[in-house]
């Protein structure tokens, strides 16, 4: 009587990993490296923003108080404001932010230039510290908000401070730029875009 031989039991298949659980953590650390990269090149504006080309987000926002220019109050910011035929460059700055005091005196050589109408949105900033950045370090704008939520930036698109945008004539975002304005991005990047959205409405 020969005797059975027992046959090995197979192992239990394992439930195969699902290889689509990698998928958004593949997506994320590809987005990250794209804006590690722009912020850190010399072109942070070619970070992705997808409201090139369209209409400004509708942007109401109070006076920052206390803030005069020749004894009379500066205005806040209201929608119609930005579709009055005149090209825009809309500011996002705040107190806290030391790049923003890096880029502040590019401000006022830009408005210098070009004779742009300049807006500024002051962001998340305590109460009075938008009032004591400008009084220091001197108010190239137009007008001020005070974006106190956050809300209004992140309607833009805004990845931090500072960030720059160029409006055209009809109220069109056509341009955006993250980071501070410097001499060099200035002269290359800011002022043709404002020649550009210039010429487009005539």
């Amino acid at each position: 009587m020969q005797k059975q031989v027992e046959k090995p039991e197979r192992p239990e298949p394992q439930p195969q990993r699902n290889r689509f659980a990698l998928v958004p953590i593949v997506l994320f650390l590809g987005v990250a490296a794209l804006f590690g990269y722009a912020l850190t090149s010399s072109e942070p504006s070619k970070l992705p923003s997808a409201l090139l080309g369209k209409q400004a987000p509708a942007t109401e926002l109070a006076a920052l108080p206390g803030l005069a220019s020749g004894g009379q109050p500066v205005a806040g910011i209201k929608a119609a404001d930005f579709a009055k035929g005149d090209v825009v460059v809309v500011n996002f700055f705040a107190s806290w932010c030391v790049p923003c005091v890096q880029e502040h005196p590019m401000l006022g050589e830009l408005k210098k230039r070009t004779s742009v109408r300049l807006v500024g949105i002051n962001y998340k900033d305590p109460e009075g510290g938008g009032l004591k950045f400008l009084q220091r370090y001197g108010n190239p704008y137009d007008a001020v908000g005070v974006d106190g939520s956050g809300r209004s930036s992140i309607d833009w698109g805004v990845y931090g401070m500072p960030e720059s945008f160029v409006v055209d004539g009809t109220g069109r975002i056509v341009y955006k730029h993250i980071g501070p304005i410097t001499p060099e991005t200035m002269t290359r990047l800011v002022i043709p875009a404002i020649d550009k959205a210039r010429t487009a409405k005539k």
